[in-house]
């Protein structure tokens, strides 16, 4: 069920499988969207690391690079696992089952346009409370306490890595949340300001050329991928 990459233990299966394991668990769970960049980030910071690899989280194959690692060590993923599929497949998830769950990230407006279209797809969510990405992770007592007072069943960050992941490893404990994730982007591409590629690019596995191509600001970000790479080719080594 997991392939194991420079320590990471990688969820291996589809994303149906992925779903099903993870509304099973009865403990607390950080989903990490395992794309090489978040990962790399991981390597670099120990915090990061030791919650990555704890019990507490699991890893979706979130990137090309990730997948294509598993291949070069023989143990391939059935699949990419996009994290905002999964964002999405868990608010339908809570939906069915009146599950609660509580924002944080991007900017106000765009966090006001992402409930409205979320409440549109999916009327009957439960969403007790959000907070913009823009405040002191050294001091941001008042957004724990309000999170623990609504008390819900997930909490989705987005602020990007490794921010978001800094804030869910620093706070989990604290937190009386089920499942913690960290979606990057997502609440803007559901927001309608940013676009996600055609399903033929992400179907080919090159949907990062389409984000650089709209966002030429990330192709900075890519040098993880090769960085990523090397490190899993002189492991295998």
């Amino acid at each position: 069920m997991f392939t194991n990459i420079l320590g990471y233990n990688i969820f291996n299966q589809d994303k149906k499988k992925f779903i099903e394991y993870l509304t099973k668990l009865n403990s607390k769970v950080h989903i990490i969207s395992g794309n090489p960049e978040v990962l790399y980030n991981g390597l670099k910071e120990k915090n990061l690391f030791d919650n990555f690899v704890s019990e507490n989280s699991i890893i979706i194959p979130d990137g090309i690079g990730t997948v294509i690692a598993s291949k070069i060590l023989k143990n391939p993923v059935r699949e990419k696992i996009a994290g905002i599929e999964v964002m999405e497949d868990i608010i339908k998830f809570c939906e069915e089952n009146k599950k609660s769950i509580y924002l944080v990230g991007t900017q106000d407006e765009i966090l006001r346009e992402f409930i409205h279209k979320i409440k549109i797809k999916y009327p009957n969510i439960i969403i007790l409370g959000s907070h913009n990405g823009y405040f002191d992770l050294d001091n941001c007592k008042h957004i724990i306490e309000d999170i623990n007072k609504k008390n819900p069943y997930v909490l989705f960050v987005a602020m990007g890595s490794p921010r978001q992941e800094r804030f869910i490893v620093r706070y989990m404990s604290k937190l009386n949340c089920n499942i913690f994730m960290g979606v990057g982007g997502s609440f803007d591409v559901f927001a309608g300001k940013v676009k996600r590629a055609p399903k033929w690019m992400i179907n080919l596995g090159i949907e990062w050329l389409y984000r650089v191509i709209k966002e030429p600001y990330r192709i900075k970000r890519l040098s993880s991928i090769p960085k990523f790479l090397i490190k899993v080719i002189k492991y295998k080594t």
